[in-house]
């Protein structure tokens, strides 16, 4: 029997094919050389101390027969008939206690240290089964994920670590956890993949996909897969097949089409959409884009343009792109270059090329509009031009108030006009009846 041995730094500790295995008994890390005898008792103390098994790479079979011996078992006779199949079945499939594994990169630096209660060893997936284990997860010498299950198949190449099982993957930098039946660590990728019934939540988000796939060093989690993801300040809830999470930016993007909801007093009250979308999580600003669209429950509104900002803090739509703003229980339709919407005040505000149309036809042109919703009231100014069907008419001056649904408008002049007010009378067609 050879001296206790400490290796510190190693690569590799354990090779195929090699004839030694390690063991941590009372003296530190022993070095056991074969033919090793099936009772350890004159050899090391192998109960009293958890065993450890280093594997910066693959597990040799070697390691985990020693470790098998040192358990007790009885020596079986040689020259039994029966030798042969049981040696063979211990070999494929045995289970050990208190148990580490640990693969480092090509610097010697962690990539994963996984420490189980119990496993149940496999010559095929070199660990199998483990109950209760803990894995570290590092990246750059760093630990970046820690990751716990009830039980789990481990199975690791040196390349790649995957757990299966109920996983509980928590990031210690920001808070993150992770929840899924199934992880997968490459670290070579700087990627972590967790999968199959995934659950993520955190103090800012909570959120459910197919799978989600983090890179660690910029701190960026793409999930994708029947995406929901819930804002609890103010509540808010989006909807999309794929959604990037920048962590460190508090950004979330959406490169798909989206759908957001949000809600006051769990109930929806205003809805927005999209065919991509930017949500910031700190200001709480959401930027649709193509196709946008803002609708309001009450009053029952949609605004609609291809770049709209909506900020859900301070209630509010704007728009710096052609937009078109519809009342559906007043049957009026706005449109202009831009537009702000104050949601709390009711108002609308249109900027340039404003026309806008009532359900009787009844239509009002200005380079200003405000609409006062509450009061049913329009405000429009600049160049100002007002015509109804019936009677036919129209008004042109500087400025017009009134009701635009009742069709009771006050045209007003300016200095453009000298204070005058041109009204156009169009006579009807005398065969035309009303």
């Amino acid at each position: 029997m050879k001296q206790p041995s400490h290796r510190q730094g190693d690569k590799q500790l354990g090779r195929l094919g090699d004839k030694r295995a390690l063991s941590r008994g009372q003296g530190g890390l022993v070095e056991i050389s074969p033919p090793l005898p099936h009772s350890c008792t004159d050899a090391i103390t192998c109960v009293s101390t958890p065993l450890r098994c280093f594997l910066l790479l693959p597990i040799t079979l070697l390691l985990v027969m020693g470790l098998t011996a040192c358990g007790g078992q009885k020596p079986t006779d040689s020259k039994s008939a029966n030798s042969g199949s049981s040696s063979k079945n211990s070999d494929s499939n045995l289970t050990f206690f208190n148990v580490d594994l640990e693969q480092a990169d090509e610097v010697g630096r962690p990539v994963w240290r996984v420490k189980a209660n119990q496993a149940k060893y496999t010559k095929e997936k070199q660990i199998g089964q483990a109950e209760n284990p803990y894995a570290e997860l590092y990246q750059d010498g760093q630990v970046v994920y820690q990751v716990k299950a009830d039980v789990a198949d481990i199975d690791q190449n040196g390349k790649q670590l995957l757990l299966k099982g109920k996983i509980i993957a928590t990031d210690p930098r920001n808070g993150i956890v992770l929840q899924g039946n199934e992880l997968e660590w490459r670290p070579k990728e700087d990627l972590l993949i967790v999968r199959n019934q995934l659950n993520g939540t955190h103090e800012q988000l909570q959120a459910v996909a197919q799978e989600a796939r983090v890179k660690t060093r910029e701190q960026r989690i793409d999930f994708s897969g029947g995406v929901i993801a819930n804002s609890s300040d103010p509540q808010m809830q989006m909807r999309t097949e794929h959604l990037i999470w920048q962590i460190k930016q508090d950004k979330l993007i959406a490169d798909r089409p989206v759908q957001f909801d949000r809600y006051k007093d769990n109930l929806i009250s205003d809805r927005g959409r999209g065919d991509s979308a930017e949500f910031n999580l700190k200001t709480k600003i959401a930027t649709l884009n193509k196709n946008a669209q803002v609708e309001l429950l009450e009053p029952s509104m949609q605004i609609a343009s291809n770049s709209m900002t909506w900020n859900l803090n301070a209630e509010t739509v704007k728009t710096n792109a052609p937009v078109r703003v519809f009342h559906r229980a007043e049957n009026v339709l706005v449109t202009a270059n831009k537009a702000e919407m104050k949601i709390a005040q009711k108002t609308v505000y249109l900027t340039g090329n404003v026309n806008a149309i009532g359900q009787r036809r009844q239509a009002i042109k200005s380079n200003t509009l405000t609409w006062y919703l509450e009061n049913k009231l329009i405000e429009a100014q600049g160049n100002v031009v007002y015509r109804q069907v019936d009677p036919p008419l129209t008004f042109n001056g500087d400025k017009a108030v009134g009701n635009l649904q009742t069709e009771n408008i006050a045209v007003s002049g300016g200095n453009t006009s000298g204070g005058r007010v041109v009204t156009e009378i169009i006579p009807q067609d005398p065969g035309v009846k009303n």
